[in-house]
């Protein structure tokens, strides 16, 4: 039974991490899609081109969501968990205003 409550309480910790694997999916879903419908037009050159030109298109989002998503998974990797000990000065000083 304590191993139980032991994992339960571990599951929905981690949810940044979680997000970011979410973002970053999403972001290789735009691009493949983008890739798959620009090539059959025009070519990959013109796909390519879309990453560095000056207008906003959905290269630039994908971009984006690469950078809010490993930022997120990063975050959530290595956040630090909270301890169980007493608090220290800093903390006594936050919560007793």
């Amino acid at each position: 039974m304590g191993r139980w409550k032991e994992e339960r309480a571990r599951r929905g910790r981690n949810w940044m991490t979680a997000m970011g694997i979410l973002f970053l999916v999403a972001a290789m879903i735009i691009a493949i899609r983008d890739l798959f419908l620009i090539s059959t037009s025009y070519t990959f050159g013109f796909y390519l081109d879309n990453f560095v030109n000056s207008e906003i298109n959905n290269e630039k989002f994908v971009i984006g969501m690469i950078i809010g998503g490993g930022t997120l998974f990063l975050w959530g990797y290595y956040k630090k968990q909270p301890d169980e000990g007493p608090p220290d000065e800093h903390e006594w000083r936050r919560f007793n205003r």
